[in-house]
């Protein structure tokens, strides 16, 4: 049986990562934590690409975790179970660390490393039929550190605790009212909102997206751990970018800016 793919879609501005597996819920098995790395990794490069979308094909989940059927080899000894780590890793944190900004569009279940995936994203929008779960106390899985004080940072350390304590499904609204998710929108209208996001993200100012990303990451770190030098630069880069001047004729011509990145 097919293990599943990751499928790179180029829209404009827009670089999608699609978790294909529709067959197990799109669950992720070690070969597409590297492909999801390798393609983040390659619109983070590629200059056209100004937001980048994460999404699950078909219409029933997002991603649904770990591809199960794959652990008799991906955990066959200790090095395999290494390897197999070091690739979740990569995948998490080439979106945590993306320089764009990234969107998770959720429809469906959202499981175990799918939940890992979406909050490692900027912004998360999700269907109203979507649910949350990581599972781990069920299944006797100690999560570690590094993921953990990314749903910490993101919803507290109480709703974190509940979210790993219970191993329960939360629904669309109970993720909102956490802040697990930025916005519920109805099954129907999830395609054209997440569109709407994505084509007001990308008329604007390219530095100054990726400014305000870097600069809000930063932030989020202990005082003494913050790169405020590279702060600095960020915001130079923008002050010293033809897309400031850009941004100021279009106004005074009352015209939409043409940014260009630059």
């Amino acid at each position: 049986m097919s293990e599943g793919k990751i499928i790179a879609e180029k829209d404009g501005y827009v670089g999608r990562v699609i978790f294909d597996n529709v067959a197990k819920h799109n669950a992720v098995s070690r070969a597409m934590w590297d492909a999801l790395a390798d393609t983040v990794e390659a619109y983070e490069v590629d200059e056209e690409i100004r937001v980048i979308v994460l999404e699950g094909a078909g219409t029933k989940a997002f991603v649904s975790g770990a591809d199960i059927s794959q652990f008799d080899d991906e955990h066959a000894n200790v090095d395999a179970v290494k390897a197999y780590g070091t690739s979740v890793a990569r995948g998490y944190g080439s979106v945590q660390h993306a320089k764009k900004p990234t969107i998770a569009k959720i429809r469906g279940y959202c499981y175990g490393g799918g939940t890992g995936i979406a909050i490692c994203t900027d912004i998360r929008i999700c269907s109203d039929n979507s649910s949350f779960c990581i599972p781990a106390a069920k299944l006797g899985v100690g999560y570690g550190p590094d993921n953990t004080k990314v749903l910490v940072d993101l919803v507290g350390p109480s709703f974190a605790k509940e979210i790993f304590y219970t191993g329960r499904r939360f629904d669309a609204e109970e993720a909102r009212m956490m802040g697990l998710v930025n916005r519920v929108v109805p099954f129907d209208d999830l395609d054209d909102y997440v569109q709407g996001y994505t084509d007001m993200m990308t008329a604007n100012a390219p530095l100054s997206l990726r400014a305000t990303n870097l600069i809000v990451n930063e932030l989020v770190k202990d005082k003494e751990d913050r790169d405020i030098t590279l702060c600095a630069k960020l915001v130079e880069d923008c002050a010293g970018s033809s897309d400031l001047e850009e941004g100021r004729r279009a106004f005074m011509e009352k015209r939409k800016p043409n940014f260009t990145g630059r």
